[in-house]
């Protein structure tokens, strides 16, 4: 019973509360309800990734055959690595039938400097493509407190205004106005803690599985060089 009246208590607080500190405490649960459902999104997101990327790096390990990782990439739709298998197969297959035709060896160097471009570039745009929307927790993080300290400011000028017409410091005329001051501070930090959190875990998260990219970058580069190397030989 206490808790519940408690909770009336609050949101009478919050019915109380002057039309500016309203619009505070508005904007603050819009930055907290969509922040919520971006740090849900990604961790689902991030999650799937992951999944796919390591059954894929170990079939990719099985078959070292870049053909075979193409027709079974849409059995792996989450991972950002079936992207880097179509770059670096599209890039060398001419190569490969370049070599078997007679051409010089020599552009073995040139056709793995441009692979290893292309699997750079790719790997930066998939990069940005998870951590896409994120910057939103960022600033979400970084301006909620500061937002809640406005409406906390303004919540104490009403107390101080109150007070010079009241003419007295009671209780009655202090409360409406300290109490709509604490909620907005509340309110603030209840929006910028998860946003900050959620922020450093899906960007750790995002780090992690681009070493991992970055990883299977290098054995494609490997594998499509001993290929490169052996078309240039016959």
């Amino acid at each position: 019973m206490n808790e519940i009246a408690s909770h009336g208590r609050i949101w009478d607080m919050v019915v109380a509360a002057g039309p500016m500190v309203k619009m505070v405490l508005i904007l603050l649960v819009v930055l907290s309800i969509v922040s919520w459902a971006i740090i849900l999104y990604k961790v689902l997101m991030l999650r799937k990734i992951e999944k796919d990327s390591s059954a894929y790096y170990d079939l990719f390990w099985q078959k070292k055959d870049l053909a075979h990782m193409l027709n079974v990439a849409s059995q792996f739709p989450s991972t950002p690595m079936t992207k880097l298998v179509k770059g670096a197969h599209d890039e060398a297959a001419p190569l490969i039938s370049k070599l078997r035709a007679g051409y010089d060896g020599s552009v073995v160097e040139e056709g793995l400097d441009y692979i290893e471009r292309v699997l750079k570039k790719t790997i930066t745009m998939e990069r940005a493509a998870m951590e896409k929307t994120t910057a939103f927790l960022a600033t979400t993080g970084s301006t909620a407190p500061f937002i809640g300290l406005f409406g906390t400011v303004w919540g104490i000028m009403n107390t101080f205004r109150a007070i010079g017409t009241q003419g007295a410091a009671n209780l009655a005329v202090v409360a409406p106005g300290i109490s709509e001051a604490l909620i907005a501070t509340a309110l603030g930090l209840v929006a910028a803690i998860p946003a900050v959190v959620g922020y450093n875990y899906i960007i750790s998260r995002t780090d992690r599985i681009t070493k991992e990219m970055e990883a299977f970058s290098s054995d494609l580069t490997n594998i499509l060089e001993k290929s490169l190397r052996h078309a240039s030989k016959k």
